[in-house]
């Protein structure tokens, strides 16, 4: 898969994402495309203590579905902040290596960043750092029709879709099933530096 691929903009995004992103030399995310609900571009998987839980950045309503993701806004009147950044303190806490990534994620997030797609590119460029990804990214600067190709990845990576990506098993705090393709934030919390071997 090495070469350029198309994803779309998404929030602390599953594993499933950056193992392509791992493998390719190039990426470009969507930028001019409509906002697409219920989808990872706002919202990512943890794994709590009672399972699988969905955390959701608000964004201000409308005529979303005709609205650019570049121009989505989000909605600071819901303290979505707070509830993401206790959900994820209660759900890795005690993972192996909560203590060395979490602080620069909080920092972004309680940055106040007006446009979802500026939030996600920040929080994934520190994420890259993490994992020591060193592959270029950069916006797309027209809408790209699909390609019906093995490099675009905008339409395939969805929680209404069952995923064919085959994750590597590793060690979660909870449960004793393990849970594959949680947001990557599950991943490093709890593999650190070894999470890139596992993409």
């Amino acid at each position: 898969m090495a070469g350029k691929i198309l994803l779309s903009t998404a929030y602390l995004p599953p594993v499933e994402y950056f193992s392509i992103i791992s493998n390719s030399d190039e990426v470009c995310i969507e930028g001019e495309e409509n906002y697409l609900k219920q989808s990872y571009r706002n919202r990512c998987y943890i794994l709590s203590s009672h399972g699988p839980q969905i955390l959701s950045v608000p964004v201000y309503s409308g005529s979303m579905h005709k609205t650019a993701i570049k121009d989505i806004r989000i909605d600071y009147s819901k303290r979505w902040q707070q509830v993401h950044l206790g959900a994820i303190l209660a759900a890795y806490s005690s993972s192996p290596y909560f203590m060395y990534y979490f602080e620069n994620l909080e920092i972004i997030i309680l940055k106040n960043i007006e446009f979802l797609i500026d939030l996600n590119m920040e929080l994934n460029c520190e994420l890259f750092k993490m994992l020591k990804i060193n592959t270029l990214l950069h916006f797309t600067d027209h809408f790209k029709q699909p390609w019906n190709s093995e490099n675009d990845f905008r339409y395939c990576i969805s929680p209404k879709k069952k995923s064919e990506y085959v994750a590597k098993q590793y060690l979660q705090v909870f449960g004793d099933i393990f849970i594959p393709n949680l947001s990557i934030i599950d991943l490093i919390f709890n593999m650190g530096p070894e999470a890139i071997e596992y993409l």
